[in-house]
């Protein structure tokens, strides 16, 4: 094998993929591989790691050892094979490699190569598998675990794992001096991993103390953070009160704060904690300008060092000017490199870079920058972070005091660009991420992101991203057929990088380190209102971010993110990020987005054939014993008929389904990946989360006659009792009063269903089910702009249905008519009977148990919208939409009990002191509502299941003893043991400790 080949093994083989070869083929691949690892291992004397019997196994866990604990550097190609053989049998691909690697050879990590090795090999290829997720979580929602061919579930989920690993790294390097290379690769692969995070994680796995992140990393934990609770909200309750904390641990080690532009588009909870915090930006100015150095030319700092002004400097300003004039005018002694190092004061050497921008004075030859370079690389990385810091906050004040003089701002930018290109291409002094992303978090000065857009326009940037393109390959380097080639060290990194290491790179490059930063350079642009500068970015680096490991993550956080403020033409430019050609869009989808007349909504079928689709691939199958199934079977289960009357084939996607799973590395599943293409087309789509949601609901509530229409011929079936094509809204299961033209529901016109039912391999009456639970699992997934519309659409078509407006009815066949309608919706699609109340009850229901903890607050204003409730039949509804939610509350104790307030205050509506109903009510109507009641208490008190055992807090007897109060007697007698009075209620008496200290 040479240095740049791998010999036979040719990635063409990879694509082996017919049905039933492709566990031969990984097993075949593993062994072929396995035996050129071996004898490379043999002929670098490292043939020892095979004895003692271990040749005869094939569980690769001693390969990373064996890779990388070699006398010589392994060949690019051998590392590019050692990750193929990952991808198709990954044993220890999800395993803590740092960890395992330390136990195997304790002083292996202690080498410089070994880590950048690792840390290469993870951030640049095996990174975008660590998010597969092995319980398929989508905000609040919990789909079957997917069982994706060649690899072990446990191998899954690993992202937070490594990150701690990684973080214990950039700890211990941070304050180290010299070492920048392993450092700034730790820092990027972790900036990655936290940005691919999509829930709320400890910022330490110990929990305790401030977070051990740089400055770079706080301020990438808190933006990750605002995309995660905008975008997917907080799943869990514990995570809500953990926040804080959370919050605390960050700041305690930042240094900044967060522009008013970018805190609007903050999600509340992190916007009210970030609000007030002060600033220290203009402590840093007051000190520089203390320091004497804004308005002095390079001869007059001299003359004044010379004879020591006492009456414009300080001792400390005149020790911090002297030691920088002596390290960078131009004649200065190398030895003083050394001696400032060892002898200058922490304090001041965050200065020095802004002292060499102020002495350059637009002339990069007026300082010394080969020991301003030696300096820097003795700096540690973290000192190196402080100085870009505080260069940019002297820079762009100092454009402002030149404005004030009288100098044109083209010409300031113009030199300002050119300095920093001194900075960071001619001499390759620091790292261009770090300067970009300093620049973007100063995006309150007006001026900070036009220097970045210059920055990203300049030719020395994008030549070296065609470079990095040329060089690296094909994104899917799985596939790459061609001799894999190792960029020299120097051109990879920069002189600052490189220094003196001499261990070759393998995929790192200065270009790969800005792959997270553009994203993030985009989102400030949008939040400041720059969309056509947002355009341009996107439109020049899109090519380069098709090697971003989570550009479908991107794609659909930004839009999300944004939903509302993006203008139609750039989110056209965001989508084309994407390879559109993989991924999974609807036909229509092109044509809606680019719409000449965007005011007009897509037609139903559109909307139906995307639920269709959910059906098909996302939601489990109905055939399922377990909760676990494979991907397979949601993608081929057309290929099952369950019907045996239908004989179209299955879906066109269905193959689709077998890919492995490193072919679809972002979002990682292919039951994601489709979900979230769902999700981004909904926000793409040129019109309002109205009009969305109404259509959506329209083809909820309509959608059984709707199919059975379909399934009976175009003119339907005759109007025998409970098969009618065109279903009653009336409860009573089709009856003759209820047939009428004025008092039905038709089908839903503008689907075409022809081929509809056959297309899923259900019968009519399981797809409508199906399309319900699918419906509510996409709104799930939405902004919270479209929560709102669905509530008040569902509380419209509630409050709008003629047998609860009809006052010809008996409250007996209202109360009949509510309990048929609020029917479990499998029930009523068995005898089709279902009702536009059930539909959206069951569509809620479905929406509600996919929405994360912090999201479920706002449930509670379908029931505002319908209040005031006048009758038992509507307090019915009411406790039937909000009832399953309670018991998913009894961990989140706040929430609880404003739930519970809510119905019982829904409750005085109709049973008040001071009501007046139109007709008598007895209080034993409600007596299951009681029940229900004392149940949902007692699970609370329990936090799960009721036993034998379980006891109410006080607090929610104290609550419900107050909402008693303002009910009529009789009802106030049912309540009579929810109160923590010791005379009437058993709880309170059997255990006085509950009431002695009442909330």
């Amino acid at each position: 094998m040479t240095s740049e080949t791998c010999g036979f093994w040719s990635p063409a083989s990879f694509e082996c993929r017919e049905a039933g070869g492709e566990a031969s083929v990984a097993s075949d691949w593993w062994r072929r591989g396995r035996r050129q690892l071996v004898f490379w291992a043999r002929s670098t004397a490292i043939g020892a790691e095979l004895k003692g019997g271990d040749e005869g196994k094939d569980d690769g866990r001693r390969f990373p050892v064996l890779l990388v604990s070699a006398v010589v550097v392994p060949s690019i190609a051998m590392v590019e094979t050692y990750t193929r053989l990952l991808l198709l049998s990954p044993h220890s691909l999800f395993r803590s490699h740092f960890s395992h690697l330390a136990q195997r050879n304790p002083s292996l990590l202690s080498k410089p190569g070994v880590t950048l090795l690792v840390l290469e090999i993870i951030n640049y290829r095996l990174l975008p598998l660590y998010r597969l997720d092995p319980f398929g979580t989508f905000g609040g929602i919990t789909l079957p675990i997917i069982n994706i061919p060649g690899i072990p579930l446990l191998y899954q989920g690993k992202s937070k794992t490594l990150m701690y690993d990684v973080t214990k790294i950039i700890s211990a390097l941070k304050g180290k001096r010299g070492d920048h290379r392993v450092f700034r690769l730790a820092e990027n692969l972790c900036i990655n991993l936290i940005l691919s995070l999509r829930d709320l994680f400890a910022v330490k796995r110990e929990g305790k103390g401030p977070a051990e992140f740089t400055e770079t990393l706080n301020r990438i934990t808190i933006i990750t953070l605002a995309i995660t609770i905008k975008t997917r909200g907080i799943a869990d309750a514990d995570h809500l009160l953990y926040l804080q904390t959370m919050l605390e641990q960050i700041m305690a080690t930042s240094q900044h704060t967060w522009s008013e532009k970018t805190l609007r588009y903050f999600p509340s909870l992190l916007r009210d904690a970030l609000i007030g915090r002060m600033d220290k930006r203009g402590l840093a100015i007051q000190a520089w300008q203390q320091y004497a150095l804004l308005a002095l030319s390079f001869n007059t700092l001299c003359k004044l060092i010379h004879f020591h002004c006492p009456t414009i400097l300080g001792k400390a300003e005149t020790t911090v000017i002297h030691q920088c004039t002596q390290l960078l005018s131009p004649s200065a002694d190398p030895t003083y490199v050394m001696t400032y190092i060892s002898h200058s004061f922490p304090q001041h050497r965050h200065y020095l870079c802004a002292g060499a921008w102020i002495l350059m004075q637009g002339h990069p030859e007026n300082i010394n920058s080969t020991n301003l370079l030696r300096v820097l690389r003795e700096f540690s990385p973290e000192e190196v972070t402080a100085n870009i810091y505080t260069m940019v906050d002297v820079l762009l004040h100092n454009i402002h005091v030149e404005l004030k003089r009288g100098h044109s701002l083209q010409d300031l930018l113009l030199k300002t660009c050119a300095n920093l290109a001194f900075f960071v291409w001619i001499h390759e002094l620091l790292p261009l991420d770090i300067l970009l992303l300093a620049l973007i978090d100063r995006d309150d000065d007006p001026h900070a992101l036009r220097i970045v857009i210059n920055l990203l326009d300049r030719q020395e940037l994008q030549q070296r991203v065609k470079l990095y393109h040329m060089n690296r390959g094909p994104p899917e380097h799985w596939l790459y057929t061609g001799m894999f080639k190792r960029v020299e060290l120097q051109k990879a990194l920069g002189n600052h990088l490189s220094w003196k290491d001499r261990y070759p790179t393998f995929f790192d490059d200065i270009a790969a380190h800005l792959l997270p930063v553009i994203p993030l350079i985009v989102y400030r642009l949008i939040e400041n209102d720059a969309m056509d500068s947002a355009d341009r970015v996107l439109a020049t680096y899109s090519p380069f971010l098709a090697y971003h490991p989570l550009r479908f993550t991107f794609v659909r956080d930004i839009l999300a993110y944004f939903y509302g403020h993006l203008p139609g033409k750039l989110i056209v430019r965001i989508l084309h990020v994407l390879d559109l050609a993989k991924i999974p869009f609807s036909e229509s989808f092109p044509q809606h987005i680019s719409s000449s007349n965007p005011v007009l909504c897509p037609p139903l079928d559109y909307f139906a054939t995307l639920l269709l689709g959910l059906v098909n691939n996302v939601i489990p199958p109905l055939t399922s014993n377990t909760k676990s199934g494979s991907i397979a079977d949601a993608s081929m289960r057309a290929h099952h008929n369950k019907t045996q009357a239908t004989s179209q084939p299955g879906p066109t996607n269905a193959s689709e389904g077998q890919k492995a799973f490193y072919q679809i590395q972002d979002p990682g599943t292919y039951t994601q990946l489709v979900l979230e293409t769902a999700v981004i087309e909904i926000l793409s789509l040129p019109v309002s989360a109205s009009q969305i949601v109404s259509s959506l609901v329209q083809i909820v509530v309509n959608i059984q006659p709707t199919l059975i229409q379909t399934s009976n011929g175009p003119h339907g079936a005759t109007n025998s009792v409970g098969q009618g094509s065109v279903l009653p809204t009336s409860p009573s299961g089709g009856s003759t009063d209820s047939l009428g033209a004025s008092r039905s529901t038709p089908s839903v016109s503008g689907i075409n269903t022809s081929s509809f039912v056959s297309r899923s391999g259900y019968t009519c009456q399981q797809l409508s089910c199906l399309l319900i639970q699918a419906c509510g699992l996409l709104l799930a997934q939405l902004p919270s702009d479209f929560h709102l519309q669905l509530y008040m659409e569902a509380s419209r078509i509630i409050k709008e249905s003629w047998w609860l407006t009809d006052g010809n009815r008996s409250l007996g066949e209202l109360d009949s008519a509510v309990g048929y309608a609020l029917l479990d919706p499998t029930w009523a699609a068995q005898d089709n009977t279902s009702t536009a109340i059930g539909n959206i009850v069951a569509l809620l229901h479905s929406f509600f148990g996919n929405l994360p903890q912090e999201w479920l607050e706002g449930t509670h204003v379908i029931i505002k919208h319908l209040r005031p409730v006048t009758s038992v039949a509507m307090l019915r509804i009411v406790f039937r939409i909000m009832g399953p939610l309670l018991p998913r509350l009894a961990n989140a104790h706040t929430l609880f009990n404003k739930t519970l307030t809510l119905l019982l205050n829904t409750m005085g509506d109709v049973f008040g002191r001071n009501v007046q109903p139109p007709s008598p009510v007895e209080a034993s109507e409600i007596a299951d509502l009681i029940d229900f009641l004392h149940h949902v208490v007692h699970y609370e008190g329990q936090g799960g299941p009721v036993q034998a055992n379980s006891k109410p807090r006080a607090e929610v007897l104290a609550l419900c003893g107050r909402a008693a109060e303002s009910l009529r007697p009789d009802v106030q007698h049912l309540l009579s043991h929810l109160k923590p009075d010791m005379n009437s209620s058993i709880y309170a008496a059997t255990h006085p400790k509950l009431v002695q200290n009442p909330a």
